[in-house]
């Protein structure tokens, strides 16, 4: 059973949960706001999850981190929650909305905004490992010493800020729609829950489509620029392009995560916020 579990956890948990948000504001035309409840849904059962089998067991136990993750997570969300109310107010003055495909399948027009988005966040997300002033941003997310799933909603707000503008705004400039741009913000926070899941998950014949917690854990690693691997939030193909993809087979343990040079990296929420200007 254990063994079912480590190698279908991971797609049966991305496709029943968006196939559920789909069908919430698509078929049963509710308000977007019941997808609040459904991503706390995900997050519990990726903690139960991690509890029936974790890839490490300490990693499940708070490290004086559990407030802060929270407090990340919420305040994180609820940044995403402002954007996406705003952009009714400025859809009418994106320069290039006749581009977007409203005549496609909405689950096609998800796939498209799922594609370019992760094209673009994982750019971002490459060019914060470049360019000293993004890292200071980013190393609030490289600081975690435990992966568990709450970690993925774990950023600096403004640098989710910039990674939401490099993957979202090219596509709303193209005309994407309000809806298609909700499913896709909770797609990615999905998404998240698995690539940092304490789960031991099994790629198996996944390895090349999708970016979870087995291959992600590696960009984690504090050794100098050996975590400068895996970058992609969806797809490994980016990684592929990017001469970044990496693929290895050993475990990994706390020691060997974290932010090599600055292993006294402040713990606190509210000392993460102020680190970057420090």
């Amino acid at each position: 059973m254990k063994q079912f579990f480590s190698y279908w956890y991971a797609p049966i948990f991305l496709s029943v949960f968006t196939g559920i948000a789909i069908w919430l504001t698509q078929v049963a035309s509710l308000s977007s706001f019941y997808l609040i409840p459904l991503l706390l849904a995900a997050i519990f059962i990726s903690f139960m999850a991690e509890i029936y089998l974790p890839y490490e067991a300490h990693w499940n136990e708070s490290q004086h981190d559990s407030e802060r993750d929270v407090l990340h997570g919420v305040f994180n969300e609820l940044l995403n929650m402002l954007g996406l109310m705003l952009i009714p107010g400025i859809a009418g003055y994106m320069p290039f909305a006749a581009l977007w495909p409203e005549h496609w399948p909405f689950v096609l027009q998800l796939l498209l905004a799922i594609t370019v988005a992760d094209c673009g966040i994982t750019l971002a997300h490459y060019l914060s490992h470049k360019i000293g002033l993004l890292w200071r941003l980013h190393a609030v997310h490289h600081s975690c010493l435990r992966m568990y799933g709450l970690n993925g909603l774990m950023k600096h707000p403004l640098h989710q800020a910039i990674e939401a503008m490099a993957g979202i705004a090219p596509l709303l400039l193209c005309g994407m729609p309000l809806q298609v741009t909700v499913l896709l913000t909770f797609s990615i926070a999905i998404q998240l829950l698995l690539q940092h899941s304490n789960v031991d998950i099994r790629l198996g014949v996944f390895r090349y489509l999708f970016a979870w917690a087995p291959l992600h854990r590696f960009h984690h690693i504090k050794y100098g620029k050996k975590g400068d691997v895996n970058f992609a939030l969806f797809f490994p193909v980016w990684d592929i392009l990017l001469g970044t993809a990496y693929y290895p087979d050993y475990r990994l343990s706390s020691s060997d995560l974290g932010i090599g040079s600055q292993p006294d990296y402040p713990v606190g929420y509210w000392q993460q916020l102020k680190q970057p200007f420090r």
